[in-house]
């Protein structure tokens, strides 16, 4: 079964020092179902999530560290560490200057290296199987 809005062909993650929480473990969670390469910088390494608690007197909300991920290949050390990518790319002070995006073009140069090596298999739609109802045999004479 091949869904209609699914992707094939390669695919990778940009991933930066800016992503926290959700954004250090997808990248994890990419990497470890092969999906693809993570292109950029570590993630932050802030994936230990919090729930509002007690409401205070001034109406402020606290908040503390409740839940956390664990992976069979990096245990509890995403917190404080983050997501390596596999080809590490820096977006430097120029680069913004120069609207420029290094990682951005890194990942779409990957994609379109490995869609030359390994170009997507589509199926030939002229050699579709009938769908027709098949014929019955004449009905015989009583």
């Amino acid at each position: 079964v091949q869904p209609q809005g699914a992707i094939f062909g390669p695919k990778v993650m940009i991933v930066n020092e800016f992503a926290g929480s959700g954004g250090d473990a997808m990248p994890t969670y990419f990497r470890r179902a092969g999906a693809g390469k993570l292109i950029g910088k570590r993630t932050w390494g802030g994936v230990v999530g919090i729930s509002p608690r007690h409401v205070l007197v001034d109406g402020t909300i606290t908040t503390q560290p409740e839940f956390s991920f664990w992976f069979e290949d990096v245990g509890w050390n995403l917190e404080n560490y983050g997501t390596e990518p596999d080809i590490e790319v820096d977006i430097r002070p120029q680069d913004y200057r120069q609207q420029q995006d290094p990682q951005l073009q890194r990942a779409v140069d990957e994609v379109l290296h490995l869609l030359a090596a390994h170009p997507i298999t589509k199926p030939d739609l002229t050699t579709r199987p009938s769908r027709a109802l098949p014929q019955l045999p004449p009905r015989l004479p009583r």
